[in-house]
């Protein structure tokens, strides 16, 4: 299988290049505009096919498409694979707004092409582990960052996108019924809450960019049966007043335990198929929709209050 990376900045040689270089059945391209960084990694990862426009690409003859470059691009660049039926990937958010992400799945449909969205919490294993079939009673997902307010609209897409996907696990795509608490210093975002109910589930989404430290605390719970997790790699368990220790095994890879390398399978898989599945596809539909929806909420209350 043949796949291009196009985009070869901190996310990519961080998180994905360790894992996609040591899968043996695999054969890379990669593709960045800065020469640079293009020759150090090619040498690196001892790759014979590089390129600098990723429009070049379709001469390339690769079988896939993960795209890992800024937010803006995403698009565009997807739009140009999507319009080639080839199979692409793309590093949360689709794009900065809910409309570009309907227009790209749009396109997907109609060419009959998955596209993959890059949502590794979705597959954490110490979390995965523990998830029952038994009915959820709540779910929280809290991201914090220490001293770093932002732009509105970055701020949910490019970060508290994180948080929201995790807890839309029933793929809500409307405003309508959530509880939303905002902080702002001055004209920067720098809290976000939101809290709903659905399907008996009480799910809530938080991000604090003003915390003391930057640190994700997840919390769920069943009947007589609790779960909190301060990181990827431990947490604990309450059940009949019994306190349990829970970790995943010794020596397991910072990135497998991050969720990346399960990620990276099932992409692969969803490659090989040539089909993503409908509730994935309505997810990171409804995932950008809410997304915007916030957005527009919290312009309109700003322009209220001024």
């Amino acid at each position: 299988m043949k796949i291009a990376i196009i985009g070869l900045g901190d996310i990519a040689q961080k998180a994905y290049l360790p894992i996609l270089t040591q899968i043996e059945k695999l054969e890379l391209v990669f593709c960045t505009r800065n020469p640079v960084t293009l020759t150090k990694l090619a040498k690196q990862y001892r790759i014979q096919q590089t390129y600098q426009d990723y429009r070049k690409l379709n001469k390339a003859n690769i079988d896939a498409v993960m795209i890992h470059s800024s937010t803006a691009s995403h698009s565009e660049i997807a739009s140009y694979f999507l319009q080639l039926g080839i199979p692409t990937f793309v590093d949360k958010p689709l794009a900065n707004n809910a409309f570009d992400c309907e227009k790209l799945y749009e396109l997907a449909e109609q060419k009959q092409t998955p596209l993959y969205m890059g949502f590794n919490r979705r597959f954490i294993p110490l979390y995965q582990q523990h998830l029952h079939n038994e009915p959820l009673l709540s779910l929280r997902w809290e991201k914090n960052r220490f001293d770093l307010p932002g732009e509105l609209r970055t701020f949910i897409f490019d970060d508290f996108i994180h948080p929201l996907d995790s807890v839309n696990i029933y793929a809500k795509n409307s405003i309508e019924d959530i509880n939303l608490i905002t902080q702002f210093k001055g004209k920067q975002l720098s809290r976000l809450d939101l809290q709903w109910q659905q399907n008996g589930t009480l799910l809530h989404a938080s991000m604090n960019r003003l915390y003391g430290t930057t640190n994700e605390i997840v919390s769920f719970n069943y009947q007589n049966c609790s779960y909190q997790f301060d990181s990827f790699v431990s947490g604990t368990k309450w059940q009949a007043n019994q306190q349990t220790t829970l970790r995943l095994a010794d020596w397991t890879p910072m990135l497998t335990s991050k969720g990346f390398a399960d990620m990276i399978d099932d992409w692969l898989k969803v490659v090989a198929m040539g089909k993503l599945d409908g509730s994935v596809i309505k997810r990171n539909l409804a995932t950008h929709q809410l997304a915007e929806a916030i957005c527009q909420k919290l312009v309109a209350q700003r322009k209220g209050k001024s």
